[in-house]
């Protein structure tokens, strides 16, 4: 079974096209695990630069900003999404 032609591109055949799409899943995947680390190291500093000025490691309204953020672009996902970056960056808890 092949793919069917658009005027836009033309038939390639499926597994060509599945092997095609996973390779730019694997990519994305490859950014979004550099931007995860950059995020939490970056969330990390935020915490200790907060501490060595005499504040608190949390800032929650912060936390609540970015929850809501992530909630108004992605749903209910987009909530756990947020939670798991914010775990990542401050920890448990």
């Amino acid at each position: 079974m092949t793919s069917v032609a658009t005027a836009d591109q033309p038939a390639v055949p499926p597994a060509a096209e599945i092997a095609k799409l996973r390779t730019r899943i694997d990519e994305i995947d490859s950014a979004l695990i550099a931007l995860w680390q950059e995020r939490a190291a970056l969330s990390q500093r935020v915490g200790a630069a907060r501490v060595a000025a005499g504040g608190t490691r949390l800032a929650l309204a912060r936390e609540r900003e970015i929850l809501d953020r992530f909630h108004r672009s992605l749903g209910p996902l987009g909530t756990q999404l947020g939670l798991l970056l914010l775990r990542a960056g401050r920890g448990a808890l």
